[in-house]
């Protein structure tokens, strides 16, 4: 039977920090999809999903689309707060390609 310290390491992955960044995100997500408890809670989570979006969109390291992709999603995150999205932040992605 595994320890809790032995189960706990299995869990760490080493992830570059806009890898982990994203991953967090990604949890917080998770979290704020599946929340049943106090309002002020998801609240807090929306934000820092919101706040780490919006860090994602302004990285220099991810592609452009990419950046634009975090902005939207940042922007309809903001939603759930009810906040007004800024004009623009809701812009179309350019047109999807295949890469042969």
């Amino acid at each position: 039977m595994m320890t809790q310290t032995e189960r706990h390491c299995d869990e760490e992955y080493s992830l570059p920090p806009t890898e982990a960044l994203l991953a967090g995100t990604l949890a917080l997500m998770t979290g704020c999809a599946q929340h049943s408890g106090p309002v002020c809670h998801r609240e807090l989570m929306v934000g820092k999903v919101v706040s780490n979006l919006t860090e994602l969109s302004h990285h220099p390291a991810l592609s452009a689309p990419m950046r634009q992709l975090l902005a939207r999603l940042s922007a309809r995150w903001l939603l759930e707060l009810g906040v007004q999205t800024p004009p623009g932040a809701m812009a179309p992605l350019p047109a999807h390609r295949t890469v042969q």
